[in-house]
């Protein structure tokens, strides 16, 4: 795709080896899933049913002339199957077909729509949503829109058009949402789970966990039961490229992770845990796909708001 020549040198290179090429493409077709679903975390699920489907089909498909081209229309079309699963009614723009000249856009307004919110994006008709970040945040051309989201011409060039200006619209708006928080049980457990991952004390943190475990090292492994899961707990201790802080990914309770030398930068990566009667019933885990975080929508908090169990 035009943004990012290199990308597709090296797809067209992994294009007989689906393992290089999802490598290669994997952040990038992330970025398209979590502005299509408006969440991170929704698109990594729809990125992974995506790539299942591309497997599945990469040997009957092969040889691949476009394999960027290709893998980008899975996406988009596991996208909306997610959508309307989600909404329970299809929800695809007008089929109607207006011919309308897409303007050309500056530099400085490309890189404002590139940075525009996943919450944002979620108020555009999913056809509008799809073209503008296609075209506008991943750099596609309008022929590549038009194949991937089997458009016309003058049926994407309107759907980017109109989906320009609803931007323009929703960026003029005030923004007076109340942010979101850590309720007092989310806040101590997380506090304690966290309070004792920075002191190492992992026999601690196992005893916090259910026997039936799940773990999910996105992009990596997973792993079942205690016994299985207490290696991934061992692995964190042999490494010292971590340190943990509670805080909210998407509105949800998270644990946010830093590199420890650098106190002011942006988190690694982030964990989210699920809980089951005061048990850590599944962990996931982005270490290995730390693409995820990349316009999330995070927020820390206080670790003097911290209440943890451990006190």
């Amino acid at each position: 795709m035009n943004s990012s020549p290199k990308v597709s040198a090296e797809a067209s290179a992994a294009a007989t080896d689906i393992d290089a090429l999802l490598a290669v493409l994997r952040p990038k077709l992330h970025r398209y899933c979590a502005r299509m679903t408006g969440s991170v975390i929704d698109g990594e699920d729809v990125l992974q049913d995506a790539l299942i489907k591309a497997v599945e089909a990469f040997a009957a498909a092969s040889p691949i002339s476009n394999p960027e081209g290709w893998l980008f229309k899975i996406a988009h079309n596991t996208a909306l199957d997610f959508l309307r699963r989600r909404s329970r009614q299809a929800s695809m723009q007008s089929a109607e077909e207006v011919e309308m000249i897409a303007e050309q856009l500056d530099d400085v307004t490309r890189r404002q729509i590139a940075a525009t919110s996943l919450r944002t994006f979620m108020r555009l008709p999913v056809g509008r949503r799809s073209s503008v970040i296609l075209s506008d945040v991943l750099g596609c051309s309008l022929q590549e829109v038009c194949e991937i989201m089997n458009l016309s011409l003058p049926a994407a060039k309107a759907a980017l058009h109109r989906g320009r200006s609803q931007l323009r619209e929703i960026a003029d708006e005030p923004e007076d949402a109340p942010l979101p928080k850590l309720s007092d049980a989310d806040r101590d457990r997380l506090g304690a789970y966290i309070a004792h991952f920075n002191a190492r004390d992992f026999d601690a943190i196992r005893a916090m966990i259910a026997d039936d475990v799940k773990l999910e090292l996105v992009n990596k492994s997973r792993m079942n039961g205690k016994t299985e899961v207490s290696r991934y707990f061992g692995n964190y201790s042999g490494a010292g490229d971590w340190h943990l802080v509670s805080g909210l990914v998407e509105g949800r309770p998270a644990i946010l992770v830093f590199e420890p030398s650098q106190a002011n930068a942006r988190p690694k990566y982030f964990m989210l845990l699920g809980w089951c009667a005061d048990k850590v019933a599944t962990i996931r885990d982005f270490r290995y796909a730390p693409y995820v975080i990349e316009g999330a929508d995070y927020r820390f908090v206080p670790a003097e708001a911290i209440r943890s169990k451990s006190r």
